[in-house]
């Protein structure tokens, strides 16, 4: 069974940066594509990114590409969300997910019910 622990949150200003980490343990996470995904109270959770089982295709909303990135270090067992120019509006709860897929060159950030594997997410405030 895969878990995933989200770390790397906090307050930062807006225009800094910050990068979070999703460690996994219990499988190795070269087997999992990964997504984040972000919930401000009282709205949906918001896909961001995604990154393929292989770590060689990565995809991104049109509202985070220019500033956010995704990787994965299978040697870490570890994937990381890179945020850059951070804005007040980013602030919510992060949140890294994992599916065991075949295909290893897939992914995706715009569904939720994709994903089987949840961490319980990190707070990141970014304040103006």
């Amino acid at each position: 069974q895969l878990q995933l622990v989200e770390s790397g949150g906090g307050l930062v200003q807006s225009g800094g940066s910050l990068t979070l980490s999703c460690a996994a343990s219990g499988n190795p996470l070269h087997d999992y594509a990964v997504g984040w995904f972000r919930q401000v109270p009282g709205k949906e959770r918001e896909g961001l990114l995604c990154i393929s089982v292989n770590g060689e295709h990565t995809k991104a909303a049109d509202s985070v590409k220019e500033r956010f990135s995704i990787s994965k270090d299978h040697a870490k067992n570890t994937a990381f969300l890179h945020m850059n120019n951070l804005k007040p509006e980013d602030t919510a709860v992060y949140y890294c997910a994992a599916v065991d897929v075949y295909v290893n060159y897939v992914c995706r950030f715009d569904s939720i019910q994709w994903y089987d594997n949840w961490g319980q997410g990190t707070q990141v405030t970014v304040s103006s």
